[in-house]
C-alpha cells in the first residue's frame, strides 16, 4: 500500500513541478500578495499632507503652527488665502485637509474663552480623514492645554503668594498604551494574513486542477484499472499539495520576519500544528471542486468562486462583528476565519493553546468532515 502511494507521491509532485501552469500557480500568487500587502497597501499615515489657512496672523497662530510642523506627522504644503482656495484645494486632492485658525484667536485665548480652530478633512478615504483628523485634534489639544496652563500660572503670579484666591485646576494626563502592535503598523496587520491567503489559494487551486487533469488528458481510466485503491489514490494526490503548503507556510513566515520585520511573538509549532489542520480543510475542498468540475479551466473558475466569499468573511480586511449578524452566524463555517484569528493571536500576540483552543478544535472539526465528505463523493465517481 504506501509503496503505491510513495510512486504516486513522486509521479504528483514530477507532474506538478514540470507543468508550467502549476509552477505559476506555486510562485506568481504568493509573491504578488506579498509584494502588494507587504508594500503597496499601507493604511498608515505617517506624514499626512496639509494646508493652512491663517485668518487670525498673531503669535498664539504661529505657535500652532509650529506645533504642527515640529510634531513630525504633517507637512504643511499650501498657505491659502481665501475660501475658493480651500475649495479648489480639497477638490484636487492636494492635500488630505486644511487647518483654518478662525478670527480672534489669540484674542479668545487671551480672556480664557474657548478659541477655535477649523480643521477640514477629505474624506474620500475614511481611513485617512478619521486618522488624519485625530492627529490634528490632538495637536490642538497640546497646544490648548499647554495655553491654559501658562495663562493659569500667570493669573498666580499677580496674585499673593501666601494667600492665593484660589487654588491650581487639577489636570488629567492620558498615557495610551497600545498592546501587541506599538507601532501601529498595517504591514504587521496584513502580512500574517496574506499567509492564510495564499496556504488557501495554492493549496486550493493545486488539488483540484491536479486531479481534473488526470481526467481532461484521459489517464483516468488508466489509474482506476491499475491496483491502486480509491483511499491510496486521494492520499497519493492530496499528500504533496500538503507539502507544499507546509513550505509555502514555512518560506512566507521567515519573509514575513526577516522582509517586512513581523514579529512572531508565539509558538511556532503551534502554528504548524494548527496549519495541518487547515491545510486538511483547503484539501477537501479542492477535492471536492475536482469532483464537480470536468476541466482544469471549471476547475480554477470554480476555485475563485470558492475562494473570493471566504477570504471577503475571513476577517482579513473587515472586521467580523461589524458584519450583519446573519453574515456573522455564516462565517462560522468558514475555515479562513479561524485560521486568520490563530495565525494573527500567534504572530502579533504570542498567545498560546490555551487561549486557540476553540479556533484549532474547529479547524480540526471543519477539516476532517470537509475532507470525508469529499473523499466519499470521490470515491462514488471513482465507481
Amino acid at each position: 500500500m504506501w509503496e503505491r502511494i510513495r510512486e504516486m507521491i513522486v509521479k504528483e509532485l514530477k507532474q506538478t513541478l514540470r507543468e508550467p501552469k502549476m509552477r505559476a500557480t506555486l510562485i506568481v500568487p504568493p509573491l504578488l500578495q506579498l509584494l502588494v500587502f507587504g508594500y503597496a497597501v499601507n493604511l498608515d499615515v505617517e506624514h499626512a499632507k496639509l494646508a493652512w489657512m491663517d485668518q487670525d496672523r498673531t503669535i498664539e497662530s504661529r505657535e500652532l503652527l509650529e506645533q504642527f510642523t515640529g510634531s513630525g506627522r504633517f507637512t504643511i504644503v499650501r498657505y491659502l488665502e481665501s475660501e475658493q482656495d480651500t475649495q479648489l484645494t480639497l477638490d484636487r486632492g492636494e492635500v488630505e485637509g486644511v487647518v483654518r485658525i478662525l478670527p480672534g484667536f489669540a484674542a479668545d485665548l487671551a480672556r480664557g474663552r474657548e478659541a477655535s480652530v477649523q480643521v477640514l478633512v477629505d474624506g474620500t478615504n475614511s481611513n485617512t480623514a478619521s486618522i488624519v483628523s485625530t492627529q490634528c485634534t490632538q495637536v490642538i489639544r497640546l497646544f490648548s492645554t499647554k495655553k491654559l496652563e501658562k495663562l493659569q500660572r500667570q493669573k498666580l503670579v499677580g496674585r499673593a503668594v501666601d494667600r492665593p484666591l484660589f487654588a491650581p485646576l487639577p489636570t488629567l494626563t492620558v498615557e495610551p498604551r497600545v498592546w501587541f502592535n506599538p507601532e501601529l503598523r498595517s504591514r504587521n496587520y496584513f502580512v500574517p494574513g496574506v499567509l492564510v491567503n495564499i496556504i488557501m489559494l495554492v493549496t486550493l487551486s493545486l488539488t483540484s486542477m491536479a486531479i481534473v487533469r488526470e481526467k481532461e488528458i484521459g489517464t483516468m481510466e488508466q489509474l482506476m484499472v491499475t491496483p491502486i485503491r480509491p483511499i491510496e489514490l486521494i492520499i497519493g494526490k492530496t499528500l504533496p499539495f500538503a507539502a507544499i503548503g507546509m513550505v509555502q507556510l514555512l518560506f512566507i513566515t521567515m519573509v514575513a520576519m526577516l522582509v517586512f520585520r513581523v514579529p512572531l511573538n508565539g509558538s511556532p509549532a503551534l502554528l504548524v500544528f494548527s496549519s495541518l489542520f487547515f491545510i486538511e480543510c483547503t484539501l477537501g475542498l479542492g477535492l471536492f471542486i475536482s469532483t464537480v468540475s470536468n476541466t482544469q479551466q471549471q476547475a480554477m473558475m470554480t476555485t475563485l468562486f470558492v475562494f473570493q466569499p471566504m477570504f471577503m468573511l475571513s476577517g482579513f480586511s473587515f472586521p467580523i462583528r461589524n458584519m450583519p449578524e446573519i453574515v456573522q452566524w455564516v462565517t462560522y463555517l468558514n475555515p479562513m476565519r479561524y485560521y486568520m484569528e490563530v495565525v494573527r493571536g500567534i504572530f502579533l500576540k504570542g498567545i498560546g493553546i490555551e487561549i486557540l483552543w476553540p479556533q484549532i478544535l474547529a479547524l480540526a472539526f471543519l477539516g476532517t468532515s470537509i475532507l470525508a465528505i469529499s473523499a466519499l463523493r470521490f470515491r462514488k465517481r471513482l465507481d
